[in-house]
């Protein structure tokens, strides 16, 4: 019998914000443990929290963004429950009475058009972190950073409507691309601002009703919710055949074994005993507001891919990875427009640049080599001034640089080589030093013709024109068999 899986999501997102959402205190990561901290925050007797309206206009945008229904009012409450890095024995949060609700995410993927909805967007104030190891007696005792206790969140809340890993993986991925999009979101998952819980079951293929789910949390990259989903839904299917129940509790992805394990079971559970917070008044969203909010939100990820295949003939997926940074979509419109060739300068773009900010470790906005520059080596490549091994040169001495490419090619000498007669006497020494791989080719070894093509390319530096040593060789070898 053939099982599927069904999958839900939760996830954290910190709002990016100067402030906390309770108080006045700093949101800055990696500052000195507990620095960022006042009465609120720490949640000592008579300190008052108040709104955040920064927090708000944030949370709105995100719901607006995933196409949500505001909630005209909504009601913070408190969820209480203990836990050392929670200093006040409660969360601040929103519950049954929430920000916005019932939106979706929609995009192209893979060929096909995914429609993920959208429970609830909420807000609510984060934890403090718990500290484990990192001291010498952290075999003995639990360190707490309050930094981040009070920090802005949204929680995005999925239906159950994704069916696979890689799915799950691509949601995220195009959830942290929107989220960056808009500005709410800075999209570190290294650093804990973005998050993921998941909720998985399975069941035979066809049905429609609902397995025993488990969920695994804190998930802070797109490869450990993939890979710990493909676990848990392999774990899950291997249960049910067996006549074995699948148990309802929280399970933690361990990395280093490559597995879930059991972090605790539902029934363990804590009674949350959500109450409407007693300091806080009704948050009301007015018409207004989310007009402007609205009117702020500027070109989604989805409508740029969109646009990039529709205006400039990308295929789907090339024309995805450009448009879910805007920064890098800006980037390609300009190379492309200065270039006059979009198709390369995607490829550029997706390729080496890629490449070189990887290997940095930067942004787009961290690039020092201008559109204009890359534009000029595309340029120079089309009108044959340069090869294409020779171009691979010049972009790494663009990009360190920041010369132009005719600069760097006149400087080298690395211009392509187009001189017929040059060329043909160089493919006819090329065949007489290769007897042997001239009569394979003449015997119907076609394979031997990249060789050759090699051969001439090799002793040119990568600088011979290559569609004219390819006409060379071919009027020198004849036809093969």
């Amino acid at each position: 019998m053939a099982y599927e899986a069904v999958i839900g999501l939760e996830i954290h997102a910190q709002l990016r914000t100067r402030s906390k959402i309770f108080c006045g205190c700093g949101t800055r990561f990696g500052a000195p443990p507990n620095t960022q901290v006042c009465a609120v925050c720490l949640g000592l007797p008579g300190a008052l929290p108040v709104l955040n309206e920064a927090a708000v206009d944030g949370a709105l945008t995100a719901a607006l963004a995933l196409d949500c229904q505001v909630q005209p009012i909504s009601v913070f409450s408190r969820k209480n429950y203990f836990y050392p890095d929670l200093p006040k024995g409660y969360q601040i949060s929103q519950y049954d009475r929430p920000l916005a609700t019932n939106g979706h995410l929609t995009y192209t993927g893979r060929g096909r058009t995914v429609r993920v909805g959208i429970v609830r967007v909420h807000l609510e104030e984060d934890a403090g972190k718990s500290l484990h190891e990192g001291f010498p007696d952290s075999d003995r005792r639990t360190y707490v950073d309050f930094n981040r206790s009070g920090v802005p969140l949204i929680e995005i809340v999925t239906e159950p409507d994704l069916r696979t890993a890689p799915d799950a993986a691509d949601f995220f991925e195009r959830l942290r691309a929107l989220l960056v999009a808009v500005g709410v979101n800075d999209g570190n998952m290294e650093e804990g601002s973005l998050r993921c819980d998941a909720n998985v079951s399975v069941r035979p293929a066809g049905e429609t009703g609902l397995g025993t789910r488990t969920e695994v949390k804190n998930l802070n990259s797109f490869r450990f919710l993939q890979r710990s989903l493909e676990f848990e839904i392999t774990r899950q299917i291997a249960l049910v055949r067996d006549g074995q129940p699948v148990r309802h509790e929280t399970r933690l992805w361990d990395v280093a074994a490559g597995e879930t394990v059991v972090m605790r079971s539902k029934e363990e559970a804590h009674d949350y005993r959500y109450f409407p917070e007693p300091d806080l008044p009704p948050l009301t969203i007015t018409p207004a507001r989310i007009d402007r909010a609205r009117a702020a939100i500027p070109e989604l990820p989805e409508a740029r891919t969109a646009r990039y295949m529709a205006s400039f003939g990308l295929p789907e997926q090339e024309a995805s990875l450009l448009a879910r940074s805007a920064g890098l979509g800006q980037y390609f419109e300009a190379t492309a427009a200065d270039a006059g060739n979009a198709h390369a300068a995607a490829n550029w773009i997706i390729g080496d640049l890629a490449r070189k900010m990887k290997e940095e470790g930067t942004s787009i906005e961290g690039v020092r080599l201008e559109p204009r520059r890359l534009a000029g080596l595309i340029r120079l490549v089309a009108a044959g001034g340069i090869s294409g091994p020779s171009a691979k040169a010049v972009f790494e001495r663009m990009y360190s640089s920041g010369q132009s490419a005719e600069e760097l090619v006149q400087e080298e000498g690395l211009g392509q080589i187009s001189d017929e007669a040059v060329l043909a006497a160089l493919v006819r020494r090329t065949l007489a030093e290769h007897p042997r791989a001239v009569a394979q080719y003449r015997a119907g070894k076609a394979l031997a013709f990249g060789f050759f093509v090699g051969q001439v390319m090799k002793a040119t530096g990568g600088r011979a024109n290559p569609r004219l040593v390819n006409d060379l060789l071919r009027r020198e070898l004849g036809p093969g068999e």
